[in-house]
């Protein structure tokens, strides 16, 4: 189930929170990728990720965004001119 099916079915009660699973199923990732992108987005202070996380519907789009705009390591970025 990919993040437009997610967005898209409206016959289904919308719900208020998802489980890690459910979020990670709806971006279209995998639950240990899930947890790189909250490490490096939002537990990036020293702050532990607790053991288990509810996210809201918005919290997954906000995910999807940082997972669709991570950085390619095998793209090769120009320096920025002055």
């Amino acid at each position: 189930m990919g993040m437009s099916h997610f967005m898209q079915n409206t016959t289904k009660p919308v719900r208020d929170f998802f489980t890690e699973a459910e979020a990670a199923e709806a971006i279209g990732i995998s639950v240990p990728r899930l947890h790189v992108l909250l490490d490096e987005h939002i537990f990036n202070d020293g702050s532990q990720r607790p053991e288990e996380l509810r996210f809201t519907p918005s919290d997954i789009t906000l995910l999807s965004f940082w997972h669709r705009s991570t950085p390619n390591p095998k793209v090769v970025r120009m320096p920025k001119r002055n």
